[in-house]
């Protein structure tokens, strides 16, 4: 439930919550539904509901544990907001990342309204940046409720990339990660989409991410945006004993 992770722009994942529903167009192919149902099918008793939204309580507090500092993804096997998942539960998260200090935690959602309604009862340490995940322009609203939020790094998964998106709100954006669709099924991403959000972010100032072009091959499809790699983040701060120091410069500029 806790790993080194193969996601480009992470380096760990912690799942005190497995399991979700399908709630838009991004979601038809969801890479964790698939997981969780071949873990149930291996016997893996934290998968005994299969994609059913389960609490692992057990694994709260995890990230206390670990000393070395790592940037860590919250729940890649699930959604912190979903409405299934109790306000007290995500609090006992948001303490423990609060807690764990020497860690990075992103927050991934698709539900970024039910943050902006707890946001003003939960603590938003330096340390726990929020993100929000679009895939069309039908979802472009979410980039505006996460920019209510007050957390230090707000961030944008535009994953899988689905159709155009011209003008993509980035009021109160820090980062923007772009990836096609992989796996079974995947659906084709054309390049001018990426390049409009691309130089959108460049206009702006903000770190853009590209991780992946997707396919059924996503490692033959590569990385590449005109002929170079995309690994721009948010500054990330430089860690000494435990302690958070000013920040470097952008971590991983490609």
């Amino acid at each position: 439930m806790a790993q080194g992770s193969s996601i480009e722009w992470t380096e760990s994942t912690w799942n005190p919550v497995t399991g979700c529903t399908k709630i838009s167009p991004g979601c038809k192919h969801c890479y964790a539904e698939r997981m969780a149902k071949r873990l149930q099918a291996m016997g893996q008793p934290r998968y005994r509901n299969g994609f059913d939204v389960t609490m692992q309580d057990d694994l709260i507090d995890l990230p206390l544990r670990w000393k070395k500092p790592r940037v860590i993804f919250v729940n890649s096997m699930s959604d912190l907001f979903h409405a299934d998942v109790p306000d007290g539960f995500i609090a006992r998260c948001f303490d423990t990342m609060q807690r764990a200090s020497q860690h990075t935690f992103q927050v991934l959602t698709k539900r970024p309204e039910r943050v902006v309604e707890m946001a003003s009862d939960l603590p938003w340490p330096s340390n726990v940046w929020m993100g929000t995940s679009i895939e069309s322009r039908d979802y472009v609203w979410r980039s505006r409720e996460l920019s209510k939020v007050p957390a230090a790094i707000r961030f944008l998964s535009v994953e899988p990339l689905l159709g155009p998106i011209p003008r993509l709100p980035l009021n109160r954006i820090d980062w923007v990660i772009v990836g096609g669709e992989s796996g079974p099924g995947a659906r084709p991403m054309m390049e001018e989409w990426v390049l409009q959000i691309r130089n959108r972010c460049l206009r702006h100032r903000i770190p853009f991410f590209f991780k992946q072009w997707g396919g059924v091959n996503k490692k033959r499809a590569g990385r590449e945006l005109g002929g170079r790699i995309w690994d721009e983040m948010p500054q990330l701060p430089r860690i000494n004993r435990g302690q958070t120091q000013e920040q470097g410069p952008l971590a991983r500029a490609g």
